[in-house]
């Protein structure tokens, strides 16, 4: 009867084991992303620079995704160790007003990439450190004031070129009321997801894309020109999608968001 008992008391020992560690694995597969979004003041009144912010991380925090902080301050940039804790970094809109981040905040955001983490570029924030050639290089099309241009804000049909992208998988055409960027500059390998024709450049230009920056994944989403962009159906999944698979290569569920 004491063996027995022994017996018994081994096998729910076991069996809480694998239940426990099931339940730790399926915690550690559902871990949210971590995000730093870093936004801040344009130098010309054309956005509201912090409900585009906030309005970009509402959308990552509905999708159940996503852990965000949100950094007003670019100087983060210059702290390696702060840069560590994610995996991911949003530039919405740049504060352009303060001093060019230096040369330590630099190698410290093209290393975060290289090294395999994730960029997330969306709207004016390409044309942020306009006198940083590598950046432009990391955005893989930047706009570059007095060059790039759109014209009047309207609804515009955007074409979804990639259909087999996790980003863009199931999804159509879609119309949307926002800013048309375009003659953005650049010139390294992009991989254009959506685009749409440009009556202001009497070009097709591409408004959503990907390129690879060493080991790490740059998504550049030129949609969103205010919370109204940003909150349009299509552009939420966009958004979620594009930071997802900027910071792990894939889109786990694209069919939930």
């Amino acid at each position: 009867m004491a063996r027995h008992s022994r017996l018994v008391l081994v096998l729910f020992a076991a069996l809480g084991c694998i239940l426990f560690g099931g339940h730790v694995f399926a915690a550690d597969a559902a871990k949210p992303i971590r995000v730093l979004l870093i936004a801040g003041d344009d130098v010309a009144p054309f956005h509201d620079w912090r409900d585009i912010s906030e309005s970009t991380r509402d959308v990552l925090v509905a999708s159940g995704r996503f852990d965000v902080v949100v950094c007003e301050d670019p100087l983060i940039l210059e702290s390696k160790k702060a840069l560590d804790a994610y995996d991911v970094i949003v530039f919405t809109l740049f504060n352009k007003s303060v001093p060019d981040v230096g040369k330590d905040a630099k190698k410290n955001l093209l290393d975060f990439v290289k090294k395999g983490k994730g960029f997330y570029v969306q709207h004016l924030a390409s044309a942020s450190m306009p006198d940083w050639e590598e950046f432009g290089k990391l955005c893989g099309r930047r706009w570059v004031m007095g060059t790039s241009g759109h014209g009047p804000r309207e609804v515009f049909k955007a074409k979804v070129t990639k259909t087999k992208h996790p980003i863009t998988k199931g999804l159509t055409d879609f119309d949307i009321f926002d800013e048309l960027y375009s003659n953005m500059q650049g010139s390294v390998p992009i991989e254009v997801l959506i685009e749409a024709d440009s009556p202001w450049s009497g070009k097709t230009e591409p408004l959503l894309f990907t390129l690879s920056y060493g080991k790490g994944r740059v998504v550049n989403n030129a949609f969103g020109h205010d919370f109204k962009a940003i909150k349009h159906p299509t552009m939420k999944k966009i958004i979620a999608r594009s930071v997802e698979w900027a910071a792990t290569g894939r889109v786990a569920k694209p069919a939930a968001d």
